[in-house]
């Protein structure tokens, strides 16, 4: 067996190392985004709200998110295979209990404690690609880690999509477990168990402060939309706080979690911040598009998960372009690409994906959101990783893991938010407009039904006769749609804030290529 990365920097069977590490990587994308493609079936299935929706939806990422940072330290101290090994395990009953919920609210539990698993095993595969391969080498296996993983996350929704066609909705959470089995045996044989790290204590008092922060942040942008009241302003001041908290004890503990020296260097924070702005694009976009295709268009749940395919074919192979064009011109450049075909997808999505749009649209839009994650996820994550020394490499592999769940949590929060809250005005507004001998027909049971979301529109449709059917599911359509445009201008913004800080911010090649060799002589 060949390895794209075999040669003097790689470690000892490098190759079966590169298989567990990319697969316990494959694990945790799909996992972000396989639910989205059985939303729609969800939400009739268990009588969910699209605030239910949403929460189904955030759930594994706001689990990984808020705790992948304590994690990676822990991972430094107490060694990385250990967490890589039980995340692995832990995959299985946590995947089962999604597949089996019985419950909306049960889901959104069990994908919750799916994505605290995936922050065991996720941040290690990167840190471990960190400490095991050098130079060259680790370009090449951080573009296969972040292209192949990229490129599945997208892959995901295809299989679900499948599983849909003959069996239940639940079957899809369950593509994660075969893949956590092999990971889990290969890693066990191949990786390491003493790898280098760092030696000195875990700042528990941070860590505790950032999942409470983080999970807050999270929260409160998916609840915005449902309106400010006691509750929302508690978890406000509680998760100002936490932050102050954490940040103040950051600059004053003796092994922090977080370097804010290394944290405030260029090439760690911009690619910080446009990484998650370019991961969470992948994510974003699937979630209003798995929706948008199934409720309006009208694709069964295989073809709406075969279009995503552009996505999954563009991010590979643009992964592997971008680690050749990292070795010629540094990361920017390709960082800067990404970001304008994440922009152009946005675009297509906001002109053209309207009712009655062309599949040549939606593939078009996915293919450019492809290719865009995999020129991005190449240098971001050879930046941040390349920004910390091998003592904290946790916290690189932590930050990257942000930007893909973080970002991926706040961006879907939000565009969920949004769309609700867009889509409840709009069929209010329909509502309100209608005859008065047909208002009165509507009573605030039905009303509820057909503002809470795509679902109660068309539980309420199938009890009417044809036509009258026919101007329900029409209204929620148009009603969807107004939504999607919603979300999607705001993430096209973001995105154009991010190409511009990349431009701006972001150091040239061999400014960044000195920073690098800087911070591995220094530390």
């Amino acid at each position: 067996m060949t390895s794209p990365v075999d040669g003097p920097d790689s470690p000892p069977r490098g190759n079966f190392i590169l298989l567990a590490l990319i697969t316990g990587a494959i694990v945790a994308n799909i996992n972000l985004a396989v639910a989205n493609v059985a939303l729609p079936t969800i939400g009739a299935e268990l009588d969910a709200s699209q605030t239910q929706l949403d929460a189904i939806a955030v759930a594994f990422a706001l689990g990984l998110a808020s705790t992948v940072l304590y994690l990676g330290a822990i991972g430094d101290r107490y060694g990385r295979k250990m967490l890589f090994v039980l995340g692995a395990v832990l995959t299985v009953p946590t995947a089962c209990m999604a597949a089996w919920a019985p419950s909306a609210d049960f889901l959104a539990f069990a994908r919750l404690c799916s994505g605290f698993a995936a922050a065991l095993l996720f941040p290690t595969t990167l840190s471990l690609i960190s400490s095991l391969f050098k130079r060259k080498a680790r370009v090449r296996a951080i573009a296969l880690w972040s292209g192949l993983g990229a490129g599945f996350a997208a892959v995901g929704p295809l299989i679900g999509g499948w599983l849909m066609e003959y069996f239940w909705w639940g079957s899809v959470f369950l593509i994660s477990v075969p893949l956590a089995v092999i990971a889990l045996i290969v890693g066990v044989i191949v990786i390491p168990s003493h790898i280098p790290g760092d030696s000195g204590p875990v700042d528990h008092l941070g860590g505790v402060l950032s999942v409470i922060g983080v999970g807050g942040l999270v929260v409160l942008i998916q609840t915005f939309h449902q309106g400010v009241d006691a509750q929302w302003l508690t978890i406000l001041t509680v998760t100002v706080l936490a932050f102050i908290g954490f940040f103040m004890r950051q600059s004053r503990a003796p092994r922090p979690l977080v370097s804010l020296p290394l944290a405030r260097a260029r090439t760690f924070w911009v690619a910080f911040a446009a990484g998650s702005i370019a991961f969470s694009s992948l994510i974003g976009a699937m979630f209003i598009g798995q929706q948008f295709t199934q409720n309006v268009l009208g694709y069964d749940t295989l073809s709406a998960a075969a279009v995503v395919l552009p996505s999954a074919i563009c991010s590979a192979v643009f992964g592997q372009i971008a680690g050749q064009l990292i070795i010629r011109r540094g990361s920017r450049s390709p960082l800067s690409l990404g970001l304008v075909s994440i922009g152009i997808a946005f675009s297509i999505m906001l002109v053209t994906w309207r009712e009655g749009a062309s599949m040549g649209w939606v593939l078009a839009a996915y293919a450019f959101v492809g290719t865009g994650v995999g020129l991005s996820a190449t240098p971001t994550s050879r930046a941040l990783m390349s920004s910390v020394p091998q003592s904290h490499a946790g916290m690189g592999s932590a930050f990257l893991d942000l930007t893909r769940d973080l970002g991926g949590a706040v961006l879907q929060a939000l565009l969920g938010g949004i769309l609700a809250a867009a889509y409840t005005k709009q069929m209010t507004a329909d509502i309100t407009g209608l005859p008065a001998d047909q208002a009165t027909q509507v009573t605030d049971d039905i009303a509820n039904q057909l503002t809470s979301s795509f679902a109660g529109a068309a539980d309420v449709a199938s009890q009417y006769p044809p036509s009258t059917a026919e101007e329900i599911i029409n209204a929620a359509s148009r009603a969807f749609t107004e939504g999607k445009s919603a979300a999607i201008i705001v993430a096209l913004a973001l995105t154009i804030i991010g190409f511009a800080l990349v431009r701006l911010r972001f150091p040239a090649k061999e400014v960044e290529d000195a920073y690098y060799a800087k911070v591995a002589v220094e530390h």
